[in-house]
């Protein structure tokens, strides 16, 4: 019984991290089919599965294309900053547009986006986390407050989320690791995986 149950969990652990990934795969797919999918399948009278995300892909592509000319990026300045005037649209926009930067390769110089470890008080405890910003110039209310703090963002395990501190800037050790890889271990708890034995071994 007890070697049944192991052959079954083995196939479990091995099953569920597939079939999740086809499945959040699948869901993502299918959401960005029908930004666009809903709208042709009104002007199309056959529509294609797919058409939707494909034409999505090709949209995003072009308009990274045309962000790429000068002029085109000052008209989009123009019209992000009258999105901006719009209080609604600014607390949903401007939250996403930052999140965006702070976790693509091309974002701005202002994020760090350096991997620390951070000291929480005098507790001896170290959270693994990502510096966001040095300097809070654009923020006056924070910024004679925060002397010589940094903010620090700290992930939360097995979800999406977690908080940002302010921190000493002398209680953060900046480490040798990639916010990709810092937040892979964050999110799933530091558990150690046969893969990390592998890519190890390789070396």
């Amino acid at each position: 019984m007890k070697h049944l149950q192991k052959i079954f969990l083995q196939g479990l652990v091995t099953f569920l991290p597939i079939a999740l990934t086809i499945y959040i795969v699948y869901a993502g797919i299918s959401i960005v089919d029908r930004i666009l999918g809903d709208t042709l399948r009104l002007l199309m009278p056959v529509y294609i599965p797919g058409l939707g995300f494909l034409l999505t892909i090709l949209v995003i592509f072009l308009l990274g294309f045309v962000l790429n000319n000068l002029i085109a990026v000052g008209a989009f300045k123009k019209i992000e900053k009258n999105l901006m005037k719009v209080p609604f649209i600014k607390a949903i926009y401007s939250p996403l547009r930052d999140l965006m930067n702070l976790f693509s390769k091309g974002g701005s110089p202002g994020n760090l986006r350096t991997v620390v470890l951070a000291d929480l008080g005098e507790t001896g405890i170290r959270a693994l986390g990502v510096v966001t910003r040095e300097n809070f110039n654009d923020i006056p209310a924070i910024e004679k407050h925060a002397s010589d703090r940094v903010a620090v963002y700290i992930p939360l395990s097995y979800g999406l989320g977690g908080f940002t501190l302010m921190i000493p800037s002398s209680k953060v050790t900046p480490i040798d690791m990639p916010i990709e890889k810092a937040m892979s271990l964050a999110i799933t708890g530091w558990v150690k995986t046969e893969q990390d034995d592998h890519e190890k071994k390789d070396k």
